[in-house]
């Protein structure tokens, strides 16, 4: 039995490392743009967090991606006559996206660098902007170039152009590396971080909507791969770059950039004027409540489900390991222990990029699998632990009297464990709301990634994040309360 254990082992450690050896495969004809063109529609990824780029703004009350960006990919789509659609996803994810073919080409005021260039294509670039710092206006006085900032913490967004600089052209600065440029411009207003690195145009987006906040330019040298914003493609898309190039020159000649800009300037005035118009009325945080409702919904919707088949497939896991059979023993055990020693992050993004790059799962349907196989190891742990603690007298008691194993699981066993059970299950069904928005990476319009829409769109920190709290403490506390009763009627059974 050792030795067919042993080879178990052998055979699942070739299983996963041949997922990751590469394969060579054969290059295959250049149809990127045949199968836009098939299949009708375009589809982008951005990071809907970078005015006047790309942002959120509510027109005619309803939440619309717009921006600079978004309108050049709007005439792209025009010219090649098909319907465009947005992917709003993070922006150290959008090239893992991009790779996946969960989007056909990335424009998010992206620069060509010769390292991205290395695992993907651009088109030419369509606007050079210049990279900026900004600062408090306090301290407006204190910190007027990259070198008052030596020994200072700088905010920059993960994966930018604006990380490379402060690492090579700032080495003395400490520096905080953040997903979202909300999230910085939070951090910043909070006196987390001394200045944020940034974008020309993006930085006087968020200067020009909060008197708070001041920018200068950051003086930066940069290399001619490094100047400007292009469009990235997987890698030989030729006949889609070469499009895409043709509509950058249209716009060009046509000088279209200056309307698109002004057109997202006009967005930007209305955000900070309130979802109503109403300047009286902008500094209420609840005009954003359609933004907290749908992510609200979304949150329960991916608990509610991924509890039900977490907990289903949590049974039979825990069943296969109290099995005596070796095979389905150890499968359980492996799964089990793979799941807890992994984090729950790396599980959702591998699943909607790395088992998407076969399989095109949505990004919904990506979230709540993952959080449906995390949650459904450590429930199969509950349920064991609840069987285990069930004293053996009473399954020999149960025999004893005639009845089979599964009628003494069932009418005996199971009802007695599940009073030692239910506490630590409901703790994992309380885990599993909180945890749930994790999702919020993959682009999920859960809270937590509604909570950030509303941010970007109020230019408002503080208020969004006491909301959401406060969401999250009544689903949760009205779940225990709710548990707790059932809790109750089981102690007195």
């Amino acid at each position: 039995m050792k030795k067919n254990t042993f080879h178990l082992i052998i055979l699942s450690l070739l299983t996963v490392i041949s997922l990751f050896v590469p394969v060579e495969t054969v290059s295959a004809a250049d149809n990127a743009l045949d199968k836009i063109q098939e299949k009708g529609t375009l589809v982008i990824g951005t990071s809907a967090d970078f005015p006047p780029y790309e942002f959120h703004s509510t027109i005619d009350g309803k939440d619309t991606i717009v921006g600079m960006d978004i309108s050049i990919a709007q005439k792209i789509a025009e010219d090649l006559g098909v319907e465009l659609k947005i992917e709003d996803i993070g922006f150290d994810s959008l090239l893992p996206a991009l790779e996946s073919e969960k989007v056909d080409m990335v424009i998010s005021g992206m620069s060509p660098t010769d390292e991205r260039k290395q695992s993907v294509d651009f088109s030419n670039v369509y606007y050079t902007g210049g990279q900026n710092i900004v600062v408090r206006e306090a301290d407006k006085e204190i910190y007027t170039s990259a070198d008052d900032l030596t020994g200072m913490k700088v905010g920059v967004q993960t994966g930018s152009l604006q990380e490379i600089l402060a690492k090579e052209q700032m080495p003395d600065s400490e520096m905080l590396s953040l997903t979202k440029t909300t999230d910085l411009i939070l951090a910043l207003k909070t006196n987390k971080i001394e200045a944020i690195l940034m974008e020309k145009p993006s930085a006087e987006a968020y200067i020009g909507n909060d008197d708070q906040l001041v920018t200068f330019d950051g003086g930066f040298l940069l290399e001619d791969g490094e100047q400007g914003s292009a469009i990235a493609f997987k890698k030989g898309a030729q006949s889609l770059v070469e499009a895409v190039n043709t509509s950058l020159t249209e716009i060009s000649n046509q000088d279209l950039i200056s309307g698109y800009l002004e057109e997202a300037g006009t967005y930007l005035q209305s955000a900070q004027q309130g979802t109503n118009g109403d300047e009286e009325s902008s500094n209420s945080i609840f005009n954003y409540w359609q933004y907290f409702l749908k992510g609200t919904g979304y949150t329960i919707l991916i608990s509610v489900v991924s509890v039900f088949f977490g907990s289903i497939l949590g049974i039979g896991l825990s069943f296969m390991r109290m099995s005596e059979n070796k095979i389905m023993h150890f499968s359980a055990t492996a799964y089990v222990e793979f799941v807890r020693g992994t984090p729950m992050m790396i599980q959702v993004m591998f699943i909607y990029f790395a088992v998407g790059y076969l399989i095109n799962i949505p990004a919904l349907a990506s979230g709540i699998i993952a959080v449906s196989l995390n949650s459904a190891a450590y429930i199969c742990e509950i349920i064991r632990s609840g069987l285990n603690s069930v004293p053996k007298g009473q399954a020999e008691a149960a025999r004893s009297l005639g009845m089979s194993k599964n009628i003494s699981m069932r009418q005996i066993i199971f009802p007695q464990a599940l009073k030692n059970i239910w506490p630590a299950l409901g703790n994992e069904f309380i885990t599993v709301i909180k945890e749930s928005s994790i999702v919020s990476i993959i682009g999920v319009s859960d809270l937590i990634f509604q909570t950030k829409v509303v941010t970007s769109v109020s230019y408002r920190g503080i208020a969004p994040l006491v909301v959401t709290m406060i969401i999250y403490f009544i689903l949760t506390f009205s779940l225990t309360k709710l548990l707790n009763h059932y809790e109750g009627k089981m102690n007195h059974d």
